[in-house]
């Protein structure tokens, strides 16, 4: 007789077959690796937010060794990451700037010794440019002596003035009657000698020429240009003209009026309407301007207009130094006996 529906199934073997059971927990699997995946991420943040100097050397030098580099940027030297050996934790201030990370890092110690450091440098970049100053001023010394000598073979001696200021050397030409005419630009006989006798001195330097126009501060119209600026600038190309037809290159020569502006003495001074009334024939120094501007003080009293010494002069007063030296020493070792 059938069961019918009302029995249960059975397997094979007479085993009563039961429904699967449903796992209603398997969420709490998901929630607990959730969980577990922020708690590292949170531990990742935390460690980021520190940097511990002596493992970043380590890791820089891991991956030096790694990679093969022998950049110093990864050697891991104490050089590069001073303080490496010290496990020195230094917190990052999230809202600090990039270009403040180095005064947040760096100790009052290591302020200090950059600014010791920084006042070292200075006072060498001083010491430096007093030292090409000096040897500037004795190359230009020894211009003056050269120029001088010729202007003493052709007596001309006294018609010159030379300055040294930080433009370089200043042969200044009095440009009297001798010279240039009244309100005139034509060079005359006279003008023609003095720059004869220099002219070749000037071809034989590496110096760049420049060639200044003044007039005098006499309150005069001129009748031949329509003011002082055109009469200094005329006369300032004439010079370079001629010496340019005399051996130096165009390259090399510049013209600059100044009319009455730079007086080389005092306007008050009864012989200014002669002196101011000049033509100075620069020989430009090639220092830097910071060099450059120690020039006068590293030239001394020939910072100011005074007679050219003679090759000869500077070799008789080189000699008497050295004399005057030795008494000196002598005198001295004299009183210390006494």
């Amino acid at each position: 007789m059938s069961g019918g529906g009302g029995g249960g199934r059975k397997k094979k073997g007479g085993h009563e077959e039961h429904e699967e059971h449903v796992n209603h927990e398997r969420w709490l699997v998901s929630y607990a690796d959730m969980l577990t995946l922020l708690f590292v991420l949170f531990v990742v943040l935390f460690s980021m937010s520190n940097v511990d100097k002596e493992k970043l050397a380590q890791l820089a030098s891991s991956l030096s060794a790694g990679f093969g580099s022998q950049s110093a940027a990864f050697d891991g030297a104490p050089a590069i990451l001073e303080g490496a050996g010290k496990a020195d934790i230094v917190s990052i201030d999230p809202g600090a700037k990039v270009g403040d990370y180095d005064e947040l890092t760096m100790s009052k110690e290591q302020r200090e010794a950059i600014e010791r450091a920084v006042r070292a440098e200075g006072r060498l970049k001083a010491s430096q440019n007093a030292e090409e100053a000096a040897k500037e001023v004795a190359n230009l010394k020894i211009i003056e002596q050269k120029i001088s000598d010729a202007l003493a073979n052709a007596q001309l001696r006294d018609q010159v003035l030379f300055t040294i200021d930080e433009r370089g050397l200043v042969v200044t030409i009095v440009t009297n009657e001798v010279v240039f005419a009244g309100d005139r630009a034509v060079l005359r006989k006279g003008g023609a000698k003095i720059l004869d006798a220099i002219a070749p001195v000037l071809a034989k330097l590496p110096n760049d020429i420049q060639v200044d126009g003044h007039t005098n501060q006499l309150k005069v119209k001129t009748k031949y240009y329509p003011s002082g600026w055109e009469l200094s600038a005329a006369r300032a190309s004439t010079v370079v003209r001629y010496l340019n037809g005399h051996g130096l290159a165009k390259n090399r020569l510049s013209a600059v009026g100044h009319s009455d502006t730079e007086p080389l003495i005092d306007p008050k001074d009864p012989r200014s309407v002669r002196m101011n009334r000049r033509v100075d024939v620069v020989v430009t120094t090639a220092l830097t301007a910071e060099q450059a501007a120690l020039l006068p003080s590293a030239a001394g009293k020939d910072s100011q207009p005074h007679k050219g010494q003679t090759s000869a002069e500077a070799a008789q007063e080189a000699a008497v130094q050295p004399e005057q030296t030795n008494l000196g020493t002598d005198n001295g070792q004299t009183t210390t006996h006494d």
